[in-house]
């Protein structure tokens, strides 16, 4: 039974029904048969997908409070740091800017001296892969703006009426926004005193897209095996791999170049040490391990219901994603999160005399995509009805593919936010 809506020469919606079900029998003869029905409608063509769009999933009273709880989160979270700028940093700043007397002043001084300020000398010291690192903080900040771009296209375009408009505007982004990447990557290599910024500069063009490929070319393998009508065609890989080549990395290369030469001089507030200084052993919660792994767990809490959403939408096909504005305002709050958990974590290291943070900040962000992938973990058993090769392998490994997108992007929030921190409270200081 076929329901056709229509207004004037225009198809709204069709609906496809059963009636009269017969059971199936080996060697019978079945007859089809099939019924047509038109009834016209006052909907118009450009609100034809509202039918489709469930109001009370995405606004109701839950969604509402958790982004409400989400944005008190902020507030605590920025008052915090503000109170480690404000008031804890205060006296250190007044007791730097004094000038020494006498010696008695000297000696009081050295007993007080304690925490982040006896690094001030390692604290810029270049941190171990310097190359990867600055691929993935260029790579970081040009998902962020990716990103950004992604969700006010679609908020202002209503993608979601037209089929994979989304992922069109992605890739398509994503190449524009190639400069970024190398831009970020070649001054954050250089004033590390970087030496072969041409490692940095191919890593950072190749790195994401080359682990996405790795990961969508197994995936394809399986669908192919089993003939899925999901199966990416050959046609749209080459095309997907020309606008890489052609239009992606030149841009990321010539990024990398104006980086390096625009931004990488190196400014450093503090002279870097010959001798590296020895790290004491503090308590086990200081550690750089905890520390990255405790501080994914506010971000995540703060885009959890978000991700209920998306996951209902993309992976159970309950209802069409569309509350977009929503997703602008909680991928601001996250944002805002990420920077504010991981300076206070720089703090804590810092105050740890351990002067390893550029991976510890990274880490400690990048942390959010491993609870949202343990939570991917929970979905797949607790709300789907997914069971085999092919099902399983599309939800794991896109999910992979969605939390390496998160780690990154927010690894390299996290690592420029702790160093503009740290810039900030090391140039207030007198350093040798």
């Amino acid at each position: 039974m076929i329901q056709i809506q229509y207004n004037r020469d225009q198809i709204i919606s069709v609906n496809l029904s059963q009636d009269i079900p017969k059971p199936l029998e080996e060697g019978r003869a079945l007859d089809m048969t099939y019924s047509l029905k038109w009834f016209p409608t006052n909907i118009s063509y450009e609100q034809r997908f509202n039918v489709y769009l469930d109001n009370y999933f995405f606004e109701n009273k839950i969604h509402w409070f958790s982004v409400i709880n989400s944005i008190m989160m902020v507030v605590f979270l920025t008052g915090l740091v503000s109170m480690i700028l404000m008031r804890t940093l205060r006296n250190d700043y007044a007791k730097y800017a004094r000038e020494i007397d006498d010696m008695e002043t000297l000696e009081r001084d050295v007993i007080e001296e304690s925490g982040w300020k006896l690094v001030h000398g390692d604290v810029f010291r270049p941190p171990q892969n310097l190359a990867l690192l600055s691929a993935v903080v260029g790579t970081g900040a040009q998902l962020a703006t990716l990103v950004l771009l992604v969700i006010l296209s679609a908020y202002f375009g209503k993608m979601y009426m037209r089929r994979g408009a989304i992922i069109t505007t992605f890739i398509v982004c994503y190449a524009l926004t190639s400069f970024i990447s190398g831009y970020v990557s070649g001054g954050v290599y250089s004033r590390n005193a970087g030496e072969n910024w041409m490692k940095s500069m191919v890593l950072t063009a190749s790195l994401f897209p080359f682990l996405f490929f790795g990961i969508g070319f197994i995936i394809n393998t399986i669908a192919i095996y089993y003939g899925s009508i999901a199966t990416i065609p050959l046609g749209t890989i080459i095309v997907v791999f020309v606008i890489w080549a052609f239009i992606s990395f030149p841009l990321s290369l010539l990024g990398t170049v104006v980086g390096r030469n625009w931004s990488g001089t190196p400014d450093n507030p503090c002279r870097v040490k010959n001798i590296p200084r020895p790290i004491p052993e503090k308590k086990w919660y200081l550690r750089p391990s905890v520390i990255s792994l405790v501080g994914g767990l506010l971000p995540f809490a703060s885009i959890f219901i978000e991700m209920y959403c998306i996951f209902a939408s993309f992976w159970t096909y309950m209802v069409h994603y569309y509350v977009y504005g929503f997703l602008l305002l909680v991928f601001i709050v996250l944002i805002i999160v990420t920077v504010c958990v991981t300076i206070v974590g720089t703090y804590y290291l810092l105050n740890a005399e351990n002067y390893h943070w550029q991976w510890t900040s990274f880490f400690s962000a990048a942390s959010t995509a491993l609870y949202v992938y343990l939570y991917a973990i929970y979905y797949y058993h607790a709300k789907t009805s997914m069971s085999g090769l092919l099902q399983t392998s599309f939800y794991f490994g896109y999910t992979l593919m969605f939390c390496l997108g998160v780690g990154i992007l927010c690894g390299a929030v996290g690592y420029l936010g702790s160093n503009l921190f740290i810039r900030r409270i090391f140039g207030n200081i007198k350093c040798d």
